[in-house]
């Protein structure tokens, strides 16, 4: 992998929980899961783009059994939804509360039930709006229309303290983002006053958003010491330890993980490379060369495949 496509990869594993492709099934929920193709019960297969993967948002109630209306109420809503184009709307809803009926007791699940149709019937009418939205060529202007449209919306379908609860985190980084676009697009700036400005926003970012962001900086520039450190003759224990000294006992083996699937998948990927032109100076038959596929590569694998051709 080039270094900055590796170290996304490789922040995602080390989150620990932040990705869709790496996260794994959460013990209670693998017990009622579904088998997969090798045989191992995949509680999260609901759309194959899911496969391995667990709802994202941590729903809950407080002491009092009442619903705790919250981003993360939003980030599960998100994850299915995520599934459109793979599954239709109304088997989403369905998982949704399915899953939300797990989670909660009946009091709870009933209000967060709710909430998701509010929140369904939101989003349709939300594509209305920005369909209907004026043409506007300054991307500073459009990102600021589209954001007081969507909270113009909201009032319409949710009270004030549900918005606050379900919108507050989303439009904090959307505004954030949106003042980050503006700097960086104002011509009259010197380069020094537009890392002035960005540095400023920085500073005001809260703890928790601040480590995130930083998060893939501080991930590339730990890879970059990896690479430099197996340079000078490191082993992977050596390497593990400095992933470890950095993130956490749990990442570095995690990252020690995905080091070997990507050295068994460039070993692999080498043979193949190698037997395919044996075959085509032979003039072997198209089969010839299925087979060889075949004998190495899954059909998911197969995919990539073109692009070592």
């Amino acid at each position: 992998m080039r270094t900055a496509l590796r170290a996304a990869v490789l922040l995602a594993v080390a989150a620990g929980g932040a990705s869709l492709l790496w996260r794994q099934p959460a013990p209670d929920a693998v017990a009622g899961g579904v088998a997969s193709a090798g045989g191992t019960p995949d509680y999260f297969a609901f759309v194959p783009s899911m496969a391995g993967t667990r709802p994202d948002g941590a729903v809950r109630a407080s002491a009092d059994g009442r619903l705790e209306v919250n981003a993360e109420l939003a980030y599960l809503f998100d994850y299915y939804l995520a599934g459109l184009g793979e599954r239709p709307l109304e088997a989403i809803r369905t998982e949704i509360i399915r899953e939300l009926e797990r989670r909660l007791r009946p009091a709870p699940a009933t209000e967060a039930k709710r909430l998701l149709d509010a929140y369904l019937t939101y989003k349709r009418a939300l594509v209305d709006v920005e369909r209907g939205l004026p043409a506007q060529a300054d991307p500073v202007l459009r990102a600021r229309q589209r954001l007081t449209a969507m909270q113009q919306l909201r009032a319409t379908y949710f009270s004030n303290e549900e918005i606050a609860g379900l919108f507050s985190a989303s439009d904090a980084y959307d505004i954030d983002a949106i003042a980050r676009l503006e700097i960086n697009s104002d011509a009259s700036l010197s380069e020094a006053q537009r890392k002035q400005k960005l540095a400023a926003l920085d500073a005001a970012l809260p703890q928790k958003v601040r480590e995130e962001k930083e998060a893939p900086t501080q991930v590339l520039r730990l890879e970059e010491a990896v690479s430099a450190a197996r340079a000078r003759g490191a082993d992977d224990n050596e390497v593990y330890r400095l992933r470890s000294a950095a993130l956490s006992p749990a990442a570095a083996a995690r990252l020690a993980d995905v080091d070997h699937e990507e050295a068994d998948w460039q070993r692999r990927i080498a043979a193949y490379q190698a037997q395919r032109r044996e075959l085509l100076q032979s003039a072997a038959p198209a089969a010839a060369l299925q087979q060889l596929r075949d004998s190495g590569f899954s059909a998911d694998e197969q995919k990539r495949l073109p692009a070592y051709e």
